[in-house]
């Protein structure tokens, strides 16, 4: 203790500080996935974050190198386990390209009705969790509100409810059931008047937008440096600078998202509060709000297509795979996730390599950059924001 210059009568608290190490997790699957992070603090003060990964490692990858194609369309279900519509759907098309199957009009139309409602269910549940991770339970029960009837829709085509296996290579496993359209437009109806209810609850509410506006401000050369893609890519894109919106569905079309008109989201908002930095907390989580809606459009676009699309849900796959090589990236919900398959012609029709690109993998490598010198309680605000699922990057 020292007495203060100005005052004698007053005593100033001579505070000295040690760096500890505090691990944050690992914690349940449900809270973005099993991760461990190792953070190194002076005071409340993060001055290092170390993540560390393999505590749901499945070794997915050498299981596609010992079954057919086939057979480990469950397996990409278990990768991204909140978007397996998506997972399917990338290995398919992988397949697909290397062994130049050319898939129906009708399977494609399907196979986007379902992506998208698996996209909308995904940021719900992105929208939820992140609403728990910054101390608010009521956003996470509104978003299973209308994420459960997704997965009631997904349940009358497959039987399944999460892991769906559903998007299979030729097309899809089954032809839309009667009176599935429209239970699905009657959803889509109910749906949007509800997203109103979200703005509400989170994007507009003083205490959210302190926890995350101008926090975790990914620049976007930092963004594009690390490998981010999806939201948290786009969410440091500025429209004012004609930075390309990068959305593999408008700069690489695939499965016929050409022809529907939707946005790729990009800032700045009108909607931004004031505090908000171009690539903060903030922008990540409106981006995707933002594609809920686009996503509304392509679906719709897609029903009224279902009716006069040509041929049927699925042709018969070849028994044996071509050689060479093949890589293949869609836009999942959390960004470009691709699959790299080497054929190998033989009577099994396994294939010699198979391997996946995780958008997740390359989006928490940037945690440490964005973590440094913020405030511990800022860590679960900015991990949340990234949306990351942990089994898609211990595959």
């Amino acid at each position: 203790m020292i007495a203060c210059e100005s005052d004698p009568t007053l005593i100033e608290m001579d505070v000295r500080t040690d760096e500890l190490l505090v691990n944050m997790g690992p914690q349940h699957p449900s809270t973005h996935g099993v991760l461990r992070l190792v953070l190194r603090t002076d005071g409340e003060v993060v001055s290092e974050v170390t993540p560390h990964l393999g505590y749901l490692h499945r070794c997915a990858e050498k299981i596609g190198e010992n079954v057919t194609p086939i057979q480990f369309i469950p397996y990409t279900d278990r990768m991204d386990y909140i978007a397996a519509m998506n997972m399917n759907l990338g290995y398919s098309l992988a397949i697909e390209k290397l062994c130049g199957i050319q898939v129906p009009e009708k399977a494609q139309v399907i196979r986007v009705i379902v992506a998208e409602l698996n996209r909308i269910s995904s940021h719900l549940l992105g929208m939820g969790a992140y609403g728990l991770d910054l101390g608010s339970f009521t956003p996470f029960l509104y978003g299973f509100r209308e994420r459960e009837k997704i997965l009631s829709l997904f349940e009358a085509l497959c039987g399944a409810r999460l892991t769906y296996s559903y998007v299979t290579i030729g097309g899809v496993h089954d032809d839309l059931p009667p009176g599935w359209i429209d239970k699905c437009r009657a959803f889509l109806d109910e749906f949007l008047p509800h997203i109103e209810e979200y703005h509400t609850l989170l994007t507009r509410n003083h205490i959210f937008i302190q926890r995350t506006c101008g926090i975790g401000v990914l620049p976007k050369s930092l963004a594009l440096g690390y490998g981010c893609s999806g939201p948290v890519l786009r969410g440091s894109l500025d429209r004012r600078q004609h930075d390309h919106a990068w959305d593999l569905r408008k700069l690489e079309p695939y499965t016929g998202y050409e022809q529907y008109q939707f946005n790729a989201i990009i800032p700045p908002f009108l909607e931004a509060p004031r505090e908000a930095v171009l690539g903060d907390n903030w922008h990540r989580y409106y981006v995707r709000m933002l594609e809920v809606l686009e996503s509304v459009k392509i679906i719709q676009q897609a029903l009224d297509r279902y009716p006069a699309a040509h041929g049927t849900h699925r042709i018969e796959p070849p028994r044996y795979l071509n050689a060479g090589e093949c890589y293949v990236e869609t836009e999942c919900p959390r960004g470009q996730t691709g699959f790299y398959v080497v054929g190998r012609p033989a009577r099994d029709g396994v294939p010699l390599r198979v391997r996946a690109r995780s958008s997740c993998m390359a989006n928490l490598s940037v945690i440490p950059e964005l973590c440094r010198g913020c405030l511990i309680a800022d860590v679960p605000a900015i991990l949340g924001s990234l949306d990351i699922m942990m089994g898609e990057i211990d595959r």
